[in-house]
């Protein structure tokens, strides 16, 4: 067990399966209805033109094969979970999506797949492929909520509502699928308060998971071009680590905290550079947890 005050995934993880479970991300080259004029274009305002998660150009096996030789390196004995994390991972046909995901599940010590997509890529012909995926490996949908409040989702040119939201949450829990939430802290006009309001919300939906992330300003981004001609105050690191620390403090215990900081890639980063030292933010949370005697849940 890890002296860690918050339900860490590599815990989950060894708990479940017994052993050290690593990531490996791919591109299947899906794209975004916000992306392609079905919603919206352009994205939101924070996405990478230029992703740097897997190699699209080669097969999904062919990138698998790279990245497990290369996680290896430093993990000997481990099993995989796939992550699908650029883009919306569901905004295709059934069929597409089995083409993709079901070679993926019979690699040996592949033990779930982690699929990342938007609330409104999951119509019921969708849902009722991942009921009956989930019944075959451990399935996992990341969905980005972002902020819950709907002034802030159009300012990120999200192009869709909380309580859509809400009810893609809920139709996949009821097919018994573990989803995962991420959550942004620091995006401009939002308070501290504002960001523990999202945080109680995500709280009430009960989900499996969560990632925290803190805003960063990446080339090749719509949000860059905006901080460029109006520059908008970024979250110090030690604001950051406090609204992280009252976060954690309400939300339930059993919900598995997937990701807490951002990892931003350092040659493509604007702003804020104190991201790149990642692990003194988590060291420096861990001490902010110890000295305020903050546990997760704690609320």
């Amino acid at each position: 067990m890890e002296e860690k005050r918050y339900y860490t995934l590599d815990r989950f993880y060894k708990e479940k399966f017994g052993c050290k479970v690593f990531k490996v991300s791919l591109d299947a080259g899906f794209t975004c209805p916000n992306k392609d004029g079905n919603k919206g274009t352009g994205g939101c305002i924070f996405c990478s033109k230029t992703p740097y998660i897997g190699d699209k150009n080669k097969s999904l096996i062919e990138q698998f094969d790279e990245i497990r030789e290369m996680l290896h390196k430093k993990w000997k004995e481990a099993k995989y979970r796939v992550y699908w994390g650029a883009n919306s991972n569901t905004y295709a046909s059934v069929d597409k999506l089995k083409a993709i995901y079901e070679p993926l599940i019979k690699i040996e010590n592949v033990v779930g797949l982690n699929i990342g997509t938007r609330c409104d890529c999951l119509n019921d012909e969708i849902l009722d492929y991942l009921e009956d995926l989930n019944k075959r490996t451990f399935l996992t949908v990341e969905l980005g909520l972002q902020s819950s409040f709907d002034k802030t989702l159009e300012y990120l040119n999200r192009h869709h509502t909380k309580n859509e939201f809400t009810d893609a949450v809920n139709a996949l829990k009821k097919r018994g699928i573990n989803v995962v939430i991420h959550i942004i802290n620091g995006l401009p006009g939002e308070t501290k308060n504002m960001m523990l309001k999202t945080a109680e919300y995500v709280n009430s939906l009960e989900p499996h998971g969560i990632k925290i992330h803190m805003l960063y300003i990446e080339e090749n981004t719509a949000l860059a071009d905006i901080y460029r001609k109006e520059p908008f105050k970024m979250l110090t690191k030690d604001e950051y680590i406090e609204i992280v620390a009252s976060q954690l403090q309400v939300l339930n215990k059993n919900i598995v905290i997937h990701r807490i900081t951002s990892d931003p890639d350092k040659n493509k980063l604007i702003s804020p550079y104190w991201l790149i030292k990642k692990f003194v933010v988590l060291n420096d949370l861990d001490k902010y947890l110890q000295k305020h005697n903050i546990k997760q849940g704690s609320i």
